[in-house]
């Protein structure tokens, strides 16, 4: 059972606020990313075009980007050559 912290269910959709707290950054280098087409997938949704983010989406994205990075991903390390 949830506590007074804890949601009933977990979103599956983020706006750009919550998507930003999700991933440690904040709502204008989300918006930058988005700009220059960087960073994680989104889509604008509803009558106002809203910015969204799938929470799986973004999961997928962080997974991506550890093993882009050669501190995170050895294949990749050059001193392991």
């Amino acid at each position: 059972m949830p506590t007074q912290y804890e949601p009933a269910f977990v979103a599956a959709f983020l706006t750009v606020k919550d998507a930003a707290a999700y991933l440690g950054s904040s709502p204008h280098t989300l918006y930058v990313w988005r700009h220059r087409r960087q960073g994680p997938p989104s889509f604008r949704m509803g009558p106002r075009g809203r910015v969204m983010y799938r929470r799986d989406s973004l999961d997928s994205w962080v997974h991506e980007q550890e093993q882009a990075d050669s501190r995170s991903n050895a294949a990749l390390n050059p001193l392991n050559t």
